[in-house]
């Protein structure tokens, strides 16, 4: 019977152990210098309905965003209100977009959030941070990645597993190839803190450096971590076909939203959304997750939001 010398024992430990390390790295979210690839995912499509906080943006009694015009004190919400909207029309998950909730809130406060949803048969499905990263080096640029950590922080006490960050419009000062990899720097060092937290940082197609489906691309393709992919907005491409541009970010797509309308061409027409064409979209892809309406147009969503709601479960469910 054959026998290792200690030497070789000594060096298939040191082997395994190096093998461990490097594991034990990629679970954690070192970041590769391998380009990010579309997301492998088991099995078929399989979507679930969510709502976004924002759709009802004028109406959140707590709010660090400008709302328009007055609103009767009778269909003022906050977000233990909101989650109920969502448990009572049928809703999976709930978005709870950071801009409404009470600026002095507490990971206490966080906690009540967990709770309610959780009787209530709702799942936190995200947030979002208004975050800028395309900003130059300095105190302005530094507080953009504190404050996003600061609401993972606040995220992981809630149970949310995916943040919809930003990249932000080219500043002034410096050139888009320059604000492209402030962004990719800032995404980085944020996916880290995310990902040992277990939760994902998606990208949102929306305008400045990732106005075009191939300025996106060269983000999300050069940050290869398991914490990251694309916030998949179907009304935040511009082109003549809106259409391919989502097509192309799709295989990507850690979380969707859905918006009523899209804007084609330079002029950006606005026109209806082809719900059934997005939703074909993202299952041609694979994706597997939350499908949020986020409802941006004017009219009343206590009205109009219900009828959305309904059109989509029925695409996603068919």
């Amino acid at each position: 019977m054959h026998t290792s010398s200690p030497s070789s024992r000594r060096s298939f430990l040191q082997l395994a152990a190096a093998a461990s390390l490097v594991a034990g790295l990629s679970t954690v979210g070192v970041t590769s210098t391998v380009a990010m690839e579309p997301l492998k995912r088991k099995g078929k499509a399989r979507m679930k309905l969510g709502l976004a906080a924002y759709s009802f943006r004028d109406y959140f009694k707590h709010s660090n965003r400008g709302q328009k015009g007055k609103v009767e004190e009778s269909k003022k919400i906050d977000m233990f209100d909101f989650i109920d909207y969502c448990a009572d029309h049928g809703c999976d998950g709930a978005e709870l977009t950071s801009y409404y909730f009470p600026q002095d809130a507490t990971a206490d406060y966080m906690l009540k959030i967990k709770r309610h949803a959780f009787l209530r048969g709702i799942s936190i499905s995200g947030s979002s941070v208004g975050n800028n990263f395309a900003l130059p080096k300095g105190p302005e640029r530094d507080k953009q990645i504190a404050d996003v950590k600061q609401w993972i922080d606040m995220c992981a006490v809630m149970g949310a597993p995916h943040i919809r960050v930003f990249a932000g419009p080219v500043p002034k000062a410096i050139s888009a190839a320059e604000a492209q990899k402030l962004c990719i720097a800032a995404l980085e060092e944020c996916c880290d803190y995310a990902g040992k937290k277990g939760i994902f940082l998606g990208l949102e197609n929306h305008g400045g450096i990732v106005e075009e489906p191939e300025a996106m691309l060269e983000i999300v393709r050069a940050i290869n971590h398991p914490f990251f992919g694309v916030n998949f907005d179907s009304g935040n491409f511009y082109g003549d076909d809106p259409y391919a541009g989502l097509a192309k970010i799709a295989p990507y797509t850690v979380n969707a939203q859905l918006k009523v309308e899209i804007r084609r061409g330079k002029e950006k027409k606005i026109e209806r959304a082809d719900l059934g064409k997005v939703v074909r979209i993202l299952r041609d892809a694979g994706y597997q997750g939350y499908v949020v309406l986020e409802y941006e147009e004017a009219a009343d969503p206590f009205v109009h939001v219900p009828k959305v709601l309904e059109e989509i479960r029925s695409l996603i469910e068919s």
